[in-house]
């Protein structure tokens, strides 16, 4: 599992061409459901990979790993300094607790990109459908920021 996870954080970690940002990597923190460590990666000027290793509040707690695919949209909400596009995706959840639980993410959020600073702050919603082991269907939602390197 420990390998696993090492590999999908390098692989993701290696795989920039951003242009959006100045900086293509970025890391911080979430906090909603889950809460944890984020990560974005600038793919191209409007795509980006996201994904978070957190903690997973519902039942007794869990290990979550997410993985997000998004488009953003700068033209939606101007704003007299940075940037606020509206991001919107696809990913996966995986939950690790005593059964495996899997499910397919969709994401709608705001990215505020600051002019002056590699730093941006978020807000997003989480349509997510559990698979495996069995079928449901929950919200989920975050706040955070990041630093980009």
């Amino acid at each position: 599992m420990k390998k696993l996870l090492t590999i999908t954080l390098f692989l993701f970690m290696l795989s920039s061409t951003g242009f959006a940002q100045d900086k293509n990597l970025g890391v911080g923190i979430i906090f909603g459901n889950p809460t944890g460590l984020s990560i974005k990666n600038w793919m191209g000027k409007t795509t980006a990979l996201q994904g978070a290793l957190a903690w997973n509040f519902e039942g007794k707690g869990n290990l979550s790993l997410t993985g997000d695919y998004l488009w953003h949209n700068y033209s939606l909400i101007s704003v007299s300094k940075g940037r606020l596009p509206v991001y919107y995706g696809i990913g996966a959840d995986a939950v690790f607790n005593n059964d495996f639980v899997l499910g397919v993410r969709g994401v709608v959020g705001l990215d505020y990109m600051f002019a002056d600073a590699p730093l941006d702050i978020f807000a997003e919603v989480v349509p997510t459908f559990y698979l495996i082991p069995g079928t449901s269907f929950k919200f989920h939602f975050g706040i955070g920021g990041r630093y980009f390197f």
